[in-house]
């Protein structure tokens, strides 16, 4: 049996298409239905948080995960990335405001919030600038506007929310999509399966 950790939502019913299209199984889950764990046939289906998915399959619990890049890099698991699925497609980035541009660079010491502290204090620790993370959960275009942060360092996608809120994303650090990844363990012991699986995302991407 192959177990896979999904987050639920459009993710999860991208890889159920997927596996539907590629006749690998018949699964469907409807929107009301509550379930964390779902079996079909030879195959289980745990429905996480997205932080959680690379943790279940780091611990060995699930098989495979899909999970966004961007939480591949905050969680840092050891787990091996094999596909890239090229849907969820954003950018992660530093984002100042409008009139400030990339002044920030000048700073000896630059305030970032953020929802991804590890990701932002890599970015800046890789390029050589003293940096102070703070970590906020939600809404962190808030923080230069209240003069909390000098920038943000979050998800962008059509950047019509930093628009709205006098921002601009100026450095992107990561091009962000959703990503399979493996247990390290059971791409030895369940190879055959995880390659079979993987073959068949691959020549469905291709098309």
């Amino acid at each position: 049996m192959l177990t896979f950790a999904l987050s639920k939502g459009r993710l999860a019913d991208k890889i159920f298409k997927m596996l539907r299209d590629l006749n690998i199984v018949d699964i469907n889950v409807d929107e009301e239905d509550r379930r964390l764990v779902l079996t079909k046939g030879d195959f289980r289906f745990f429905l996480a948080k997205p932080s959680d998915v690379p943790t279940f399959v780091d611990m060995g619990v699930a098989d495979i995960g899909v999970v966004g890049k961007d939480t591949l890099l905050e969680e840092n698991r050891d787990i091996t990335e094999i596909l890239d699925l090229g849907f969820g497609k954003c950018r992660m980035c530093v984002c100042a405001p409008k009139e400030n541009g990339d002044s920030y660079k000048l700073k000896s010491n630059v305030v970032v919030a953020t929802k991804y502290p590890n990701i932002a204090k890599a970015y800046f620790d890789s390029v050589h600038q003293n940096s102070t993370i703070i970590k906020l959960h939600g809404s962190v275009e808030l923080g230069p506007i209240v003069g909390l942060s000098d920038v943000i360092v979050d998800i962008v996608e059509s950047g019509r929310t930093l628009r709205e809120n006098g921002l601009e994303d100026v450095t992107t650090i990561h091009d962000i999509s959703a990503r399979l990844v493996v247990n390290n363990a059971s791409l030895k012991t369940k190879y055959e399966d995880i390659l079979n699986i993987v073959s068949k995302f691959e020549s469905e991407l291709r098309k």
